[in-house]
């Protein structure tokens, strides 16, 4: 049964209420997130140059300003060993930030840790990189212009990403394949929606000589009649061995993956 919809003089109430408790209209956005979309982009409130990693622990939230590398973190290339924007120590919540270019290395996540409404307008090396932990989580937000990845995990865990949108990118989401400790990880993606290229690009790459699992649902994919956004990309370590659903590792079936 549907619930009716709120008189209005409630709503403004409501809304009243909420402002009088300090949530920001961003945070209520985010916590009330819809699922992202290229459409949905947001803009900074201000912008703010980093010159040296900030160092997150317990909830950050960064208003929507923009924050983008200068001096020692204005790499926006490929060269592996940059240094990121943020660095999240165990247990760390970064909310409401937009990370511009030049983007360095992004986001690292020590630990376990939440990122919410983060959205990158121009990828670096990575968007973000998830080290240690268990568990690790981002909602909402979304990511653009990544020459490579978008998302790396090198750690061992499970990463779950959800109300995400990604365009111009190469590969959303990648299990290390040559890191010198290596584990079985696990990615789960749910309300994703996916701008193609019309460029070969994949949503998940994942070892399943690891053991890896990637569990897929509520993909939108636009622009991409041709078919070349890859939803699962199996490899043994950094070795291309297959695509597409099974009982095993890929796990999702037709119906998950709208084309529009």
């Amino acid at each position: 049964m549907t619930s009716p919809a709120l008189p209005r003089a409630r709503r403004r109430a409501l809304t009243g209420t909420v402002a009088a408790l300090g949530f920001s209209s961003v945070m209520i956005m985010t916590l009330g997130a819809p699922p992202a979309s290229a459409a949905t982009w947001p803009t900074p409130t201000s912008s703010q140059p980093v010159s040296s990693t900030i160092s997150v622990s317990g909830v950050r939230d960064g208003g929507m300003v923009r924050y983008y590398g200068s001096g020692d973190l204005a790499g926006d290339g490929q060269e592996e060993g940059q240094d990121p924007i943020f660095r999240l120590a165990a247990g760390a919540t970064l909310r409401n930030v937009i990370i511009g270019a030049p983007g360095a290395d992004g986001i690292h996540c020590e630990g376990n840790c939440t990122l919410q409404n983060v959205w990158w307008e121009d990828v670096g090396e990575d968007a973000a990189t998830f080290r240690g932990g268990s568990t690790y989580t981002v909602t909402g937000g979304g990511a653009k212009k990544a020459a490579d990845k978008v998302f790396q995990h090198n750690g061992p865990g499970t990463l779950n990403i959800s109300n995400f949108a990604v365009s111009e990118f190469k590969t959303l989401y990648r299990s290390c394949g040559d890191c010198s400790t290596q584990y079985t990880r696990r990615v789960n993606l749910s309300n994703i929606e996916v701008t193609g290229t019309g460029s070969t690009a994949r949503l998940v790459g994942i070892n399943v000589n690891r053991g890896d699992v990637a569990t897929l649902r509520g993909i939108t994919i636009l622009n991409d009649a041709s078919r070349r956004v890859i939803p699962c990309q199996k490899y043994n370590n950094n070795t291309a061995v297959g695509t597409g659903p099974d009982s095993t590792n890929c796990l999702y079936s037709t119906s998950d993956i709208t084309y529009r």
